[in-house]
Formats: structure tokens, sequence, C-alpha cells
């Protein structure tokens, strides 16, 4: 059991640590190169963002595995691809559709991504 809470700890880490690179890189983006986009912007952080997330799961969260790096990064990608998609629609369903709060839509979404995220990848990407 102290091994599980050990890795739920280390996942937490590798999360404030990928978001802490996304908001990084957003800035530098914004306030550095002066990109006028916000969301072109967004988007190349987030790509660095991932990038930490995955190096951080399957180096620092996930140690025991046995496929490669490659496929890995394959399940990975279609894993927060999927949850993105169920993120937007939990957002548009809450939001646009039922006119609920999109702040408390986008944490009920944000819980669920994170939750999805962590047992997704330990039983599908890094097993």
């Amino acid at each position: 059991m102290k091994a599980q809470y050990q890795e739920l700890g280390r996942y937490v880490v590798n999360g404030l640590v990928a978001t802490a690179v996304h908001f990084l890189v957003l800035r530098i983006n914004l306030q550095f190169w002066n990109l006028s986009s916000a969301g072109l912007a967004n988007l190349i952080a987030a790509f660095f963002g991932i990038l930490t997330s995955f190096a951080g799961s399957r180096y620092f969260v996930f140690r025991q595995h046995s496929q490669s790096a490659w496929d890995q990064a394959i399940k990975f990608s279609c894993l927060y691809g999927a949850i993105a998609l169920l993120h937007g629609l939990v957002l548009y369903l809450w939001t646009d559709r039922w006119g609920l709060d999109y702040r408390a839509g986008f944490l009920l979404a944000t819980v669920l991504q994170v939750s999805l995220s962590y047992v997704g990848n330990k039983y599908l990407v890094f097993k």
C-alpha cells in the first residue's frame, strides 16, 4: 500500500512540474517571443507540457515497464487525445447545453481528466 501512495505522490509531482513547464513556455511565448496569438502560444506550450508529462510518467512515476518508449508514446498520445475530447464534451454539456457555470464544469472535467489519466497511464500505457 505504501508503494501505491508513493506512486500517486510522484504522479502529483509530475503533474505539477508538467503544468509549470506548460505555463512557463506560455509566458515565454507571449512575453519574450511576443507571439500575438495566445491560442498558438498555448498550443506550443501544451506540447512542451505534454512532453514533460510523458517523460516524467515513464521515468519517474511508473518506473516498471517493459514496452518501448515509442509504443508508450503512441498509447500516451491516444489516451490524452481521448481525455481531451472527454474534457471538451463535459464542458460543452455542462455549460452550453445545461447552462451551468463553466468554472464548475471545468473543475469537474479536470477532476475526471486527472483521474482517468492516472488510471490510463498506470494500466494501459506504462504497464
